[in-house]
């Protein structure tokens, strides 16, 4: 029987995006680490190429490894590996265990506005037959309403877009936007880890803290 697993990375997995200053070798060496403790096949690896934007594509094994532009991944391939790289943004990853269909999301800021989970999720529902009920959904470390400090301009936006019960003195609920985003279309299923990357001190990495910082991650795939 076909299983769902996700995992998240940390600091002592080391550095797992090639865009930021580190040498490709030391994020190959990091992938191919992480591939053999938890089991999958590197080169079969997806990621993206992420730019805050909406772009959601289905990928299959005639996908390139490398999805240019994009910011959420689905899947229903088995040993079809699926990855989210973040530092402060909200690494999401979906899952329907009766349909076997899994996604990854990078939900910063600008794509959170732009309802990028809430839009994944629907992807799913309409074109891979997912039901809402079924979707559990995990919001994994990143930045808090503690920590998340704003513009009096992107408040505004915030406020106006979604209430003004997801800010308060400029510092934005990120995880309470994208969450009231799922239960708008009926996703109740939800879990949200309570570490927040820049003031937890726990082992991820965190922009807002060193913006030469590396970038650590989700990988989903179904087995």
């Amino acid at each position: 029987m076909d299983t769902i697993l996700k995992f998240t990375t940390t600091l002592k997995d080391g550095n797992m995006a090639y865009h930021v200053n580190d040498a490709k070798s030391s994020v190959d060496k990091n992938r191919l680490e992480l591939s053999k403790k938890h089991n999958f096949d590197i080169s079969k690896l997806r990621y993206m190429n992420q730019i805050h934007g909406e772009n959601i594509e289905i990928v299959d094994f005639e996908s390139p490894l490398l999805i240019d532009n994009c910011d959420a991944l689905i899947t229903k391939e088995r040993n079809l590996p699926i990855m989210v790289m973040v530092a402060d943004c909200i690494p999401i990853f979906l899952s329907d265990e009766n349909k076997k269909v899994i996604a990854v999301v990078h939900a910063g800021r600008n794509s959170t506005f732009l309802k990028i989970v809430q839009k994944t999720a629907l992807k799913m529902i309409e074109e891979l037959d997912c039901k809402a009920k079924d979707i559990f959904v995990y919001l994994g470390p990143s930045i808090q309403k503690c920590c998340y400090e704003v513009s009096e301009e992107l408040e505004t936006i915030a406020i106006k877009s979604f209430g003004k019960e997801f800010c308060q003195n400029r510092y934005l609920d990120l995880q309470g936007i994208n969450i009231k985003q799922l239960n708008d279309i009926g996703i109740f299923n939800i879990e949200l880890s309570a570490v927040c990357t820049k003031c937890s001190e726990e082992a991820f990495f965190s922009y807002r803290k060193d913006k030469n910082c590396g970038r650590f991650s989700i990988v989903g795939i179904i087995k």
